[in-house]
């Protein structure tokens, strides 16, 4: 059974920074392409970052320049390191794997990220 858990959200103030982790097991993370998409409240869920099986990345424009996504392929794990926080990028921020034999879709529990003063 494959699962996806995040961990690393809490609250910080604006300028402040934090590291997600999106741990994974039964599923090679080396197989899958990887993202990390968010929901703030009242509004759809989004993309923020993806990172494919050959280490190409893609950020949303709002991230951009704040966000970095990364993978530890050994330790089955993803990363999204956020910096310069807004309190726009308040949201519960969900992992997903698109695992590419099969192109099956699995998503994390999601973590909640607030950002205030």
């Amino acid at each position: 059974q494959v699962q996806l858990v995040e961990s690393g959200g809490g609250s910080v103030q604006p300028g402040g920074s934090l590291r997600l982790s999106c741990a994974g097991s039964g599923i090679l993370f080396s197989l899958s392409h990887m993202g990390w998409h968010r929901q703030a409240p009242g509004k759809q869920r989004e993309l923020v970052a993806t990172i494919t099986r050959g280490d190409s990345t893609n950020y949303a424009e709002a991230v951009k320049g704040r966000f970095t996504i990364s993978r530890d392929n050994a330790k089955n794990t993803v990363y999204l390191q956020m910096n310069s926080l807004e309190p726009e990028d308040t949201a519960v921020y969900y992992c997903h794997a698109e695992f590419l034999i099969g192109a099956r879709h699995y998503w994390g529990q999601g973590t909640q990220v607030t950002v205030s003063s």
